[in-house]
């Protein structure tokens, strides 16, 4: 009988306690939201320095043609508030060619950085393009990839 009861008991404070964490997590998720509502501006924290932000860091080239046009663009933003500098930008092999800003980039200016890849080479694309910058946040080396297949040209 002892056991019986101790079981119940075990039971009903668990469960009280899975209740009373499931309200806590709602009320801390509802006071988020009101403070991101009632002050927009406490809600995203400026960053002190210069941040790199792209718009992506795929680009996908699909099916490709042989000797079709092999030019992508890698488009950034300084996110910051100190100028950004793009120390290098490297490919991974000398078909993929890139061409960046060489001159920094003001606090909440953009930028790109454009990529020709060689297309008269067949087969997959996978190449990637590092690049290294003064960012803060765990930016200061960033990897863009581009991907897709060459096929050859059809006479």
């Amino acid at each position: 009988m002892k056991k019986i009861l101790y079981s119940f008991a075990l039971v009903a404070v668990a469960g009280l306690s899975a209740h009373a964490q499931r309200n806590t997590t709602t009320n801390v998720q509802q006071e988020s939201q009101q403070a991101t509502t009632t002050n927009p501006e406490q809600a995203a924290p400026t960053v002190q320095g210069p941040l790199i932000e792209f718009e992506k860091v795929v680009h996908d080239y699909g099916q490709i043609q042989q000797g079709a046009n092999g030019e992508s663009e890698f488009k950034f933003k300084n996110a910051g508030t100190e100028p950004l500098v793009l120390t290098n930008v490297q490919a991974s092999c000398g078909c993929t060619v890139p061409t960046w800003p060489r001159e920094p980039v003001m606090p909440g200016q953009e930028s790109s950085i454009k990529v020709r890849y060689d297309t008269n080479r067949l087969g997959h694309i996978g190449k990637a393009i590092t690049v290294y910058s003064n960012s803060i946040g765990g930016q200061e080396r960033v990897t863009l990839r581009v991907a897709g297949n060459v096929h050859p040209r059809q006479n």
